[in-house]
């Protein structure tokens, strides 16, 4: 695997990790440790961390807020009703009711 085979040995990898500030970390693909950041390093997981937090944060802000201001809906007009024109009486159609 990838960490046994990796010079600095595993433990002094972790310990120069574990040491380093902010997104500090070992680039593997370059054999560095460096800003991971920086060097356009994304970490899946933290990423999907920030949006569930933002995502959160939003919603809670809805949630204790008085009032939001949003578009109006346009009202719909009122469907046209075709009432049966010209069906007037039916003269000669005794004992239908």
């Amino acid at each position: 695997t990838f960490c046994t085979t990796t010079e600095p040995s595993p433990p002094a990898l972790a310990t120069m990790v574990r040491e380093g500030k902010g997104d500090y970390g070992y680039n593997a693909r370059e054999d560095k440790y460096e800003n991971l950041t920086a060097a356009g390093i994304i970490d899946p997981t933290k990423v999907t961390r920030l949006a569930l937090e933002n995502a959160a944060s939003i919603a809670g802000l809805l949630l204790t807020t008085e009032a939001v201001i949003s578009d109006e809906p346009e009202p719909k007009e009122a469907g046209h009703s075709h009432d049966a024109g010209g069906m007037g009486g039916m003269g000669g159609m005794g004992g239908m009711m």
